[in-house]
């Protein structure tokens, strides 16, 4: 691990992988800057995602929060086509790497989703939370600390408690909107 990081403005990438050490999304990035939250990254309209079997191009741009704690990455969405405002993966051992333009982390299945709308906020993949639970073999004492997270960032996204207002992650989405990086919809 390492606690360089790119000079804000740098393309840089953020790699999911399973449990298993297996990959998983593999998102192009540009590197935002950082406040008492943590790291922020920027993902501007047409750039790219991929994992094994999926894959696609940002409708709109998105900021996604790396905080210190590494047990979640919180990804907050700008005019997205669903209304999705917020998307929190909660992970294990999300941390940048000794190459400073890569973020890495593990995804653990559990997310909490606040849509625009009826819809509302809810923790989402559970079935895939279980099902990989039993695949992987999760450690107990990590499985307790995700589910009470879980419920925990659930809570505070409702309230709309720093960092999940929308004024906190509006900053950082104008900054990324600011850098007028082009759309790259041939990745």
């Amino acid at each position: 691990m390492s606690d360089a990081r790119p000079a804000p403005g740098t393309e840089m990438v953020f790699q999911w992988r399973k449990w298993d050490g297996s990959p998983h999304w593999r998102h192009e990035c540009v590197y935002l800057g950082a406040d008492e939250w943590g790291d922020w990254i920027g993902q501007p309209v047409g750039w790219h995602s991929v994992r094994p079997g999926a894959e696609f191009h940002a409708g709109g741009p998105n900021v996604t929060l790396v905080p210190p704690s590494g047990d979640h990455a919180l990804t907050v969405n700008r005019r997205h086509r669903r209304g999705m405002r917020i998307y929190i993966d909660l992970g294990w051992d999300i941390h940048w790497s000794d190459d400073p333009l890569l973020a890495t982390g593990i995804d653990m299945d559990l997310d909490v989703v606040r849509v625009e709308g009826a819809r509302g906020t809810w923790v989402d993949d559970r079935d895939e939370w279980a099902e990989h639970s039993a695949r992987y073999g999760y450690p107990a004492d990590v499985m307790a600390h995700l589910e009470g997270l879980a419920l925990d960032l659930e809570e505070r996204v409702r309230a709309q408690i720093a960092p999940f207002d929308d004024a906190t992650a509006d900053l950082w989405l104008d900054r990324l909107e600011a850098l007028g990086l082009a759309p790259r919809l041939n990745s």
